[in-house]
């Protein structure tokens, strides 16, 4: 009722006779102090409890942004048709919307949107027309806050300082990870556990420990273990466990300072194993090859492309390549449903232009891409024409899953005898099985027993009960080893 109340009022302050233009004004009593950075309007198709979590990738809301300096409280900011979009205005198809405005401080969560610290208006029900609706008048008076961690008898938050991670990025920087402990772990105070690391796709974190905890993970078909949900999150995107010029030595500040704080806490014996799916599921490779003799063993799931020669079709090293056409000028898909593309590369990354920071494509960029003299990752491809510069593709080498193991085999094979298991579907939803057929061959090349397999009519949600439980046993086996 409150916000139908609201939308009335704004529709009688609006002007009936010249086209919709956006009026922000930011409160001192949420935020005292000028503001420098991006400001963005969403039109959202159903009410939001708080404040937009962000974009539907298949059907992106229509949004606006503009940067601004020295944004001072209580002054009025327009946003209009020369706003940051990827259609303007004058082109929002008439109807019923939630509008809301979102000031992105910037402050550490990967969210543009909804990220700790940022400020929001409530959102204002309207019947929209690009042409009619003439001023709408937007408050930003509330400010968004953290998730809470709900710990339980065994379900536990680690939280800690990296010291890595405050000295490369300037402040405090905090690890997370949600801990989930058998039920055998305050019977036996004496006793010391395998630990597994589980890392989530783009946009999880260590809160799914909570879901995660339901399925009982630490019993690994008969085998305890202490199951550890990390927090790959960063205000970039998805850090991946990479060092990176941008995101900084995130690989090495949880090898080094995270791992070593839970299991010191939570008595882990020395042996751990790494999983994940999709950007976890890169992830979970790419710590396992990069720290051999850490990991006993890795599960990735549908990982992110793991061959850059088939970057979700895309093959990055070959001169002339584009993002959003082939070479024949067709239009590339980023992802398909029911064996049909259902999403394109370019207005994915027109979409992410809009967002400013924290989408899945830049993301890749910020943990691949060397960091340009204005402080930002280099863009892999220009954001108008879709053409892929190749000095930084040829960057990105250092990351490509493939070409590390093919080039550091002498050393590698070795140490990676019995723990590497790749799993996808043969028609992934988002291309990746491409990728993942390649570094198959190229294993199989390097006469490594690797397994990697892809499964018939399986898309990116991959994971069902069967292959969680084939998984488990496999675990147990070589936690037994």
């Amino acid at each position: 009722m409150r916000c139908v109340q609201s939308a009335l009022v704004l529709l009688l302050l609006a002007s009936n006779s010249q086209a919709a233009e956006f009026v922000l004004m930011f409160d001192k009593a949420a935020l005292d102090q000028s503001f420098n950075g991006r400001v963005h309007v969403i039109l959202l198709r159903s009410e939001p409890a708080t404040v937009a979590g962000g974009f539907n990738w298949f059907n992106p809301e229509p949004a606006f942004a503009k940067e601004v300096k020295n944004w001072q409280p209580g002054t009025e900011l327009i946003i209009d048709g020369s706003a940051i979009s990827i259609s303007p205005i004058s082109e929002v198809k008439p109807g019923k919307y939630f509008a809301q405005a979102i000031l992105d401080r910037d402050l550490g969560g990967i969210s543009f949107a909804s990220s700790p610290g940022n400020l929001y208006s409530k959102p204002v029900m309207l019947e929209f027309d690009p042409k009619t609706t003439g001023k709408v008048k937007l408050k930003l008076d509330q400010v968004a806050r953290a998730s809470e961690f709900k710990e339980s008898d065994t379900i536990r938050l680690v939280s800690c300082e990296s010291k890595l991670l405050s000295n490369f990025h300037g402040k405090p920087i905090a690890l997370r990870a949600g801990v989930i402990l058998p039920p055998s772990f305050a019977k036996e105070p004496r006793r010391k556990y395998p630990i597994v690391y589980s890392i989530p796709g783009f946009g999880g974190d260590h809160l799914l420990a909570t879901s995660t905890a339901a399925r009982k993970p630490w019993d690994l078909a008969g085998t305890e273990a202490i199951w550890v949900v990390l927090d790959p999150n960063c205000r970039l995107g998805h850090h991946v466990f990479a060092d990176s010029e941008n995101n900084g030595p995130c690989g090495k500040a949880l090898v080094e300072e995270l791992i070593p704080a839970i299991e010191n806490k939570y008595r882990g014996n020395g042996k751990r194993l790494v999983t994940g799916h999709s950007s976890g599921g890169w992830s979970s490779l790419w710590l396992q090859i990069t720290y051999p003799d850490m990991f006993h063993g890795c599960w990735s799931t549908s990982p992110d492309s793991v061959d850059f020669r088939d970057f979700q079709r895309i093959d990055l090293y070959n001169p002339g390549s584009n993002m959003f056409v082939d070479s024949s000028g067709t239009r590339r898909p980023i992802a398909r449903r029911g064996g049909k593309p259902a999403l394109f590369v370019k207005p994915f990354s027109d979409m992410e232009v809009v967002m400013g920071r924290g989408g899945q494509l830049a993301s890749f960029e910020a943990v691949f891409s060397p960091r340009g003299t204005d402080g930002q990752p280099l863009q892999l491809w220009d954001r108008k024409s879709g053409a892929i510069r190749m000095d930084v593709a040829k960057d990105w080498e250092k990351y490509d899953v493939r070409l590390v193991l093919e080039r550091n085999w002498t050393k590698l094979g070795p140490k990676l005898k019995g723990k590497l298991h790749i799993y996808m579907g043969e028609v992934d939803t988002f291309y990746l099985d491409g990728a993942t057929r390649l570094l198959k061959e190229s294993l199989a090349t390097l006469g490594s027993d690797a397994v990697v397999q892809l499964f018939p009519g399986k898309d990116h949600g991959l994971v069902d009960a069967a292959l969680r439980e084939r998984m488990n046993k496999e675990m147990a086996a070589a936690l037994k080893e």
